[in-house]
């Protein structure tokens, strides 16, 4: 399945918002939560990263609209401690193996958590 994802509606297109995809973040945004994130891992030594992984994901969210809805995410810093736990010792146990896939697992938990808004 492919979405076609545009930043503004084009011309040639119909203005029909149920066709329409697009992400209206802007620069200034995206910089400030990535220095916010970056910050909140650097401070705690990597212990916050969920929360931070979290608070990024829900900015993207907040700012992408696929086929005319807005998506949402709903997963907390928590939710995904237990998998980055999980991560780190198989990534530990298995010499770094693991490792390799710790972002399809975090990516699979971040797609779980999200939906369209209502």
């Amino acid at each position: 399945m492919s979405v076609q994802v545009n930043t503004q509606p084009q011309n040639n297109q119909t203005n029909n918002s149920s066709s329409v995809s697009y992400f209206d973040g802007g620069v200034l945004g995206y910089v400030g939560i990535t220095i916010l994130t970056a910050l909140i891992i650097l401070c705690t030594f990597g212990i916050a990263l969920p929360w931070a992984v979290c608070l990024k994901q829900d900015w993207i969210t907040q700012h992408t609209v696929i086929g005319g809805r807005r998506l949402e995410f709903n997963g907390t810093g928590f939710g995904l401690f237990g998998t980055w736990i999980k991560i780190f010792l198989l990534t530990i146990i298995t010499l770094g193996i693991y490792g390799l896939w710790a972002y399809i697992v975090v990516q699979k938990w971040i797609v779980s958590h999200t939906e369209f808004s209502s």
